[in-house]
């Protein structure tokens, strides 16, 4: 099956979370795709997963690749249990304009800092001081989860020395650490997924800074404390043989149970203050043809007569480049305001 335009594929909220897969060789079976293993073989409907982890040992073939694309189902390589990511694949929004509106907020100190801050408030039930600063808002973002593994151990009867693991050695960690290891790389390939089908950069932090996954741990941190750290605890406590991939199968129930595929999307559009609109892709003007060229750019803050020689010669701080709260309203992009993807 041939996907003519992405309109035919699932919203992002309505698709299945994740799936992990290891020591294993995938073709494309129909619009599906079919992992062979050692002990038989594995059909995986990926028109309505969200995203697809290879662990070491697996192989795909080109179709099978064509068809995760066609079917706007992220594909990440990882390392094992899925805890390093690879490489990754391409989300479905074909237009550019939320993450130029990302640049633009991300560029700007003042913009940038008011993303941080509603990014830290939405991780409390209750809304924090307005009289906080912003040092004092992490302080009190620090004791919340101090007090979460706290009250996890607590629950589950463990004791809790901290978050400590070797990057280099996945089994050097006690099962408590490998298990939030585990929890968090799949609310990191879900968050990824989110953030590439809302047509926004992985890579454009706002709290983290300076990687590639940057913006995926901002979205992650939103929903760890809730949904991962709990659920770690109490799989770890008898630390069972195949203990990571408890964690992979608890998560998803667990996501599933929280609506996490429904949060994350309007979450983005909440904390990077764009308009929530749950049918734009209906509004992506490359929806139907994604190879359609796209415009040419042309500034609106310059003269289009200016000659070259001067543009060269121009101050960036001095020539009315627009920006955030410029005069024209940070339009230059020529492709709209930035919204959120379904």
């Amino acid at each position: 099956m041939v996907r003519t335009n992405l309109q035919e594929i699932p919203r992002y909220g309505d698709k299945l979370s994740y799936a992990y897969i290891d020591r294993a060789v995938l073709e494309q079976d129909g619009n599906a795709l079919a992992a062979y293993q050692a002990d038989g073989v594995t059909r995986i409907p990926v028109a309505g997963l969200a995203t697809l982890i290879l662990g070491p040992g697996t192989k795909i073939t080109h179709e099978a690749v064509k068809c995760l694309a066609d079917n706007n189902c992220l594909v990440i390589w990882s390392g094992d249990h899925g805890v390093r990511f690879y490489a990754q694949g391409l989300g479905a929004a074909r237009h550019s304009r939320n993450v130029i509106h990302q640049a633009r907020l991300v560029s700007n100190e003042v913009t940038r800092l008011q993303v941080v801050v509603r990014m830290y408030c939405l991780r409390f039930q209750e809304p924090p001081d307005p009289g906080l600063n912003l040092q004092q808002l992490r302080g009190k973002e620090g004791v919340r989860v101090r007090q979460a593994y706290a009250d996890a151990a607590k629950t589950a009867g463990v004791k809790w020395e901290g978050r400590n693991y070797q990057r280099q050695d996945w089994f050097a960690g006690d099962p408590l650490n490998r298990a939030l290891s585990a929890g968090n790389a799949c609310l990191y390939g879900l968050a990824h997924a989110a953030i590439l089908s809302a047509g926004y950069s992985p890579a454009l932090g706002f709290i983290h800074t300076g990687k590639q996954l940057s913006f995926v741990y901002d979205i992650a941190d939103l929903y760890k404390v809730e949904l991962v750290v709990p659920l770690a605890f109490a799989l770890a406590k008898g630390d069972p043989p195949d203990l990571e991939h408890q964690v992979r199968s608890e998560c998803r129930r667990r996501f599933r149970g929280a609506k996490l595929m429904d949060r994350i999307i309007p979450d983005l559009a909440r904390v990077l203050d764009v308009e929530c609109a749950s049918q734009e892709a209906l509004e992506d003007e490359f929806i139907n043809d994604s190879a359609l060229p796209a415009e040419l750019w042309q500034p609106l803050a310059i003269p289009a007569d200016l000659p070259i020689g001067r543009i060269l010669k121009l101050d960036p701080l001095q020539a009315g480049m627009p920006g955030p709260g410029g005069t024209n309203g940070g339009a230059d992009s020529g492709q709209g305001p930035a919204r959120t993807a379904g």
